[in-house]
């Protein structure tokens, strides 16, 4: 039996998308670098067994795949994909294809497309173990013919949305790994405004867990209707055998990352597109992870007084808040994906990640729905601008602002949504006071400014003379 493709790295994802990709009637050939994880593999898929063929090395999983061959790499992102290329390829004939599917920095994958002269397609894939079991969202970026190639295999195993698949071709390059980094800063940011929520209502309103997690249960029956909210709920409501109480009570509050909201932040700065919201989130689990010196600090300052009255914070406030930061920070997203698409000529199209976007990954929600359709009317990035969002803003700021002033009152840090708040406000001011900052460059530096009544450029000021 020739398999139809190839998958190497039998990890947590890999496995999975291997399962995914023989329930759906391809037959695969699978390898991992320890054998006898291969072999276990295969004896344990039950009925789908019969389309994996296990493979001990690399020359056999090459001689297993029917011509052309399609290999996918499922090893981790940086080194071990540049030592698994190097030693597939010299196997391989000129028309195979690899495709690196796992969290690669996007200008790695640009490298090796340069580089090699294997056609080669990098895509991103979201949606964690089960996404990639029953159906992830799926960004390709690479030569389109090479997508081409391989689309029927991807559009099978993708989420689908009302019927279709969530799985389409992003752009050249290593534009299906940026639209995949970009999603991951969202999912960071996504999850810190929930946290930050949690927060106010658990150290501010003083709710247990049970209440907390019937209030994200209500949440997911509206407008914030997503899997993390969800799964959220789900988390809250957990319970701990050992301690008999919430499961949340002993989890230790430092919050890990693999490094893909920082390559999105470090990313917006060489691009210079603001994602304050995404930026917060990622200093926001740097700052968790020092727990002995947060411990230290609130010895020597004193804990800050959280309890909120009431009357001060309702839930209803808190909800239209989320609703606010998170049309924010996807506006921030898509402003980011639209200055890479200028910067790389990628042609990004925002309406179409969105619809991506609606089943299989993380950040899946009802309002990415929406946001497909308002980025489909519009000729613009500008989510906030779109009609329908602008209208969510100007309904739901005005919480939003509630809610972070009564948090700093109470000392209740709320990073992400403050940075949200500043970047409406600042996005919104046709007049701002950065002539302040052009006055000190020209003092200092003579870099000179434009005036703003005749449109002159490089003017300096009286202190030149």
């Amino acid at each position: 039996m020739s398999a139809d493709i190839g998958l190497i790295g039998l990890g947590t994802m890999g496995a999975a998308l291997a399962l995914n990709i023989a329930e759906k009637g391809h037959n695969i050939a699978v390898f991992n670098r320890t054998t006898s994880k291969t072999h276990d593999f295969v004896g344990g898929a039950g009925d789908l067994a019969g389309r994996l063929t296990a493979t001990e090395t690399l020359e056999e999983l090459v001689a297993a795949i029917a011509k052309p061959r399609t290999i996918i790499l499922m090893v981790p992102a940086g080194d071990p994909v540049d030592e698994q290329i190097a030693a597939l390829t010299p196997l391989l004939d000129a028309d195979d294809m690899i495709v690196d599917a796992g969290n690669a920095n996007f200008h790695d994958t640009n490298r090796r497309m340069r580089e090699l002269d294997q056609p080669f397609l990098g895509i991103g894939v979201s949606g964690g173990e089960e996404g990639a079991r029953h159906g992830p969202a799926i960004m390709g970026g690479g030569p389109r013919e090479l997508w081409d190639r391989v689309e029927p295999v991807l559009h099978a195993i993708a989420a689908k949305h009302e019927g279709t698949p969530c799985a389409d071709w992003m752009g050249e390059e290593g534009a299906g790994h940026f639209v995949k980094a970009v999603h991951n800063g969202i999912e960071y940011a996504d999850m810190q405004l929930i946290a930050e929520a949690y927060g106010l209502m658990r150290d501010g309103l003083g709710m247990d867990a049970d209440a907390i997690a019937q209030t994200f249960q209500r949440w997911n029956e509206g407008a914030l209707r997503s899997y993390l909210i969800e799964i959220s709920g789900e988390v809250a409501a957990a319970h701990d055998e050992a301690t008999d109480g919430p499961l949340l009570d002993v989890i230790l509050d430092a919050a890990g990352q693999k490094g893909t909201g920082r390559w999105t932040a470090i990313e917006a700065q060489h691009l210079g597109a603001p994602i304050p919201v995404i930026e917060a989130a990622v200093v926001a689990r740097n700052m968790s992870a020092r727990v002995e010196e947060r411990a230290r600090m609130e010895d020597l300052f004193g804990a800050a007084p959280q309890t909120i009255a009431a009357s001060d914070l309702s839930l209803d406030a808190l909800e239209q808040a989320l609703i606010c930061g998170k049309i924010l920070c996807y506006d921030q997203g898509f402003r980011m994906i639209a200055a890479a698409s200028d910067q790389y000529g990628w042609s990004l199209n925002g309406a179409r990640i969105a619809r991506v976007w609606r089943q299989g990954c993380i950040i899946r929600s009802e309002m990415l729905d929406d946001m497909a359709s308002a980025l489909g009317e519009v000729d613009s990035p500008a989510l906030m601008a779109a009609p329908v969002f602008a209208d969510h803003l100007k309904a739901t700021q005005k919480a939003l602002r509630n809610v972070i002033s009564t948090a700093v009152r109470h000392g209740a840090p709320v990073p992400a949504l403050s940075a949200a708040l500043a970047y409406f406000d600042t996005m919104r001011t046709a007049r701002g006071t950065a002539n302040m900052i052009q006055g000190q460059r020209d003092f200092f530096g003579r870099h000179g400014f434009v005036r703003m009544d005749d449109g002159t450029k490089d003017q300096h000021g009286s202190w030149a003379d």
